[in-house]
C-alpha cells in the first residue's frame, strides 16, 4: 500500500528538549521531523505532535515547535499515543487510515501508538530515519517487532515522494528543494 497525503496523517511522537540529548542520532530525527513537518503542511497531511510528560521533560525541540499546528502539542502520561483519549480522539476525528509516525522513543512510545493503531485497524507508517531509541540494539529490535506487526517501515523521502505522487507540480518544485 502506498502513501497518499490525502489520506495520511502526520504523528510526531515526543521530540522534546530534556529527551533529544539522550538519543542515537537524535539530531538526524529532527532533520527528518523538519523535513516532514514542512511536507505536511505544504500538502495539508494534518499534523499531530505529542509531549510525554512536558513538565518533567520538556517542551518539542525549537526547530520542530516552530512548525506545530496552532492547536500545539498534545500532553500525555501513557506511553501510547492511542491510549490517551484526546490525542485518540483527535486522531480518529481526522478520517484519514494512514499515519505517519516519527519522533522516539522508537522502542518505546513510538511501537506502543504503532501496535495500538494496528489494533484500531489503521495503518501506521513508521518513519526509520526519523526515530530513534537510546540504545541503537533497543531501536533493532523495535522495528522487527513493528514489520511483524502490521506496521510499515519507510524513510522520510519515501514519505515525501509518495505523498508528492509525481514531479512537475509546484508542491514538488517546493518540496524537492527539502532533500537536495
Amino acid at each position: 500500500m502506498r502513501l497518499r497525503a490525502d489520506t495520511a496523517c502526520l504523528m510526531i511522537v515526543d521530540v522534546q528538549e530534556k529527551l533529544l540529548p539522550a538519543m542515537h542520532e537524535g539530531e538526524r530525527v529532527v532533520e527528518r521531523c523538519v523535513l516532514l513537518m514542512e511536507a505536511a503542511r505544504r500538502l495539508a497531511v494534518p499534523i499531530l505532535v505529542t509531549e510525554q510528560y512536558p513538565q518533567g521533560l520538556g517542551p518539542t525541540v525549537p526547530r520542530l515547535k516552530a512548525l506545530m499546528p496552532n492547536a500545539g502539542a498534545m500532553p500525555k502520561l501513557h506511553f501510547s499515543c492511542v491510549a490517551d483519549e484526546d490525542i485518540r480522539r483527535q486522531l480518529l476525528g481526522q478520517g484519514r487510515p494512514q499515519v505517519v509516525i516519527a519522533g522516539i522513543e522508537t522502542h518505546v512510545c513510538v511501537m506502543q501508538t504503532a501496535l495500538d493503531l494496528v489494533d484500531l485497524g489503521l495503518r501506521p507508517f513508521v518513519v526509520d530515519d526519523a526515530t530513534a531509541s537510546r540504545k541503537p540494539e533497543s531501536k533493532a529490535v523495535a522495528v522487527a517487532r513493528l514489520t511483524r506487526n502490521g506496521a510499515d517501515m519507510v524513510t522520510a523521502e519515501m514519505v515525501l515522494f509518495e505523498w508528492l505522487d509525481r514531479a512537475g507540480t509546484p508542491a514538488f518544485k517546493d518540496l524537492s528543494r527539502l532533500v537536495r
